[in-house]
C-alpha cells in the first residue's frame, strides 16, 4: 500500500529569544532528520513525550509552517501551504459560537463555494453521522463538551478532505466520554476509510485506535519505532480488547519505549530550569564586579 504522507528527513528549527544579553536570538529545533509515512486510508497514532515536536508535525502537514529542511508530501507532492484537501480537529473545539452546529458544519462546505441548500444537506447528513440528529440548531454554549468535539469532527469530515489530522481531539473530555468517541471516530473512519494522522499521549487511546502506532523520542523528536497492532485484535475492537493480554502486551512496549524518552525529558526540563536559576545570579556578580 502506497504512503499518503510522507516525512523525508524533516527538520524544523525556531528562532527563540536568546539569553539576556545576547546579541543574536537562540535557534529551538522541534524535530530533526525524521522520516514517516502514513499509508492510503490509514489510522495512524503518533506518541511521544511532552515536547518532542507531535503538533509541529500537524502544523507541517497541515502546510501552517514549512521545514527548515526535508520535505512534506502529500500524494508525492510537497505542501507549500494550507488547503481544503486536510483538515483537522483540535483539542480545544475551536466552534464559532455565533453559529449554531449546522452553521458550524457548514463553514467549510461554503469555502469551497458549495450551494446553500447542497451545504445543509451534507452538513446535516455529517451531524447524522456523528450521533447529533435532532441537535442541528443548537449553539455551541447549549451542547456538552463531546457534543461540541462531534461538531467538530463532522466539520472537518463534511467538505471530504482527503486526509484528516487529529491533535489530542478527546484530552479535554472525561473518560465515559473519551471512549464513546473512540469507538465513534472507528465507526466513522470504517466507513469513510479516511487517512488519519492521530496524536494523542494516552497508551492506552494509541493501541485501541491505531492501526500501527509510531513512537517519537524526546526533544528534537524522530521517530523511534512503529508498532504494528495485529489484524486479530482490531477485528475485536467494540469487544472489552482492553482487557486482552495481547493489549496489555502492546501496552507494556509501547510504555517501554516511552519511559526512556519521558525520563530524558523530564532532565531536559531540571536542566533548563538550573539555568534559569543560574542566569541572574551570574549577572548580579557581573555587575558587583563591574560596579
Amino acid at each position: 500500500m502506497r504512503d499518503k504522507i510522507q516525512f523525508q528527513n524533516v527538520t524544523k528549527t525556531f528562532a527563540v529569544k536568546g539569553p539576556a544579553g545576547a546579541r543574536a536570538p537562540a535557534r529551538f529545533t522541534a524535530v530533526q532528520d525524521l522520516d514517516l509515512g502514513v499509508r492510503e486510508g490509514e489510522l495512524l497514532v503518533l506518541v511521544g513525550p511532552s515536547g518532542c515536536g507531535k503538533s509541529t508535525l500537524i502544523d507541517l502537514l497541515g502546510g501552517l509552517s514549512l521545514p527548515t529542511s526535508g520535505r512534506v508530501l502529500l500524494d508525492d507532492k510537497p505542501i507549500t501551504g494550507p488547503a481544503l484537501d486536510r483538515g483537522v480537529v483540535f483539542q480545544s473545539y475551536a466552534l464559532f459560537p455565533w453559529r449554531t452546529a449546522l452553521g458550524n458544519v457548514e463553514f467549510g462546505l461554503e469555502a469551497k463555494g458549495v450551494a446553500s441548500g447542497e451545504r445543509r444537506e451534507i452538513a446535516r447528513s455529517h451531524l447524522d453521522l456523528v450521533g447529533l440528529s435532532g441537535f442541528e440548531e443548537r449553539y455551541p454554549h447549549e451542547l456538552s463538551g463531546g457534543m461540541k468535539q462531534r461538531v467538530a469532527i463532522a466539520r472537518s469530515l463534511a467538505y471530504d478532505p482527503e486526509v484528516l489530522m487529529m491533535d489530542e481531539p478527546f484530552g479535554a473530555l472525561d473518560a465515559q466520554t473519551r471512549e464513546s468517541l473512540q469507538e465513534e471516530l472507528l465507526r466513522i473512519w470504517e466507513r469513510s476509510r479516511k487517512t488519519i494522522l492521530f496524536i494523542t499521549h494516552g497508551i492506552d487511546e494509541a493501541v485501541y485506535l491505531g492501526q500501527r502506532v509510531a513512537v517519537m523520542t524526546s526533544r528534537p523528536g524522530r521517530i523511534k519505532r512503529i508498532i504494528e497492532i495485529p489484524a486479530e485484535l482490531r477485528r475485536r475492537r467494540g469487544e472489552d480488547i482492553r482487557s486482552a493480554p495481547e493489549f496489555g502486551e502492546l501496552h507494556h512496549e509501547i510504555w517501554t519505549l516511552l519511559r526512556d524518552e519521558v525520563q530524558r525529558t523530564e532532565e531536559q526540563e531540571r536542566s533548563r530550569s538550573r539555568k534559569r536559576v543560574a542566569a541572574p545570579a551570574i549577572l548580579e556578580r557581573a555587575v558587583a564586579v563591574d560596579g
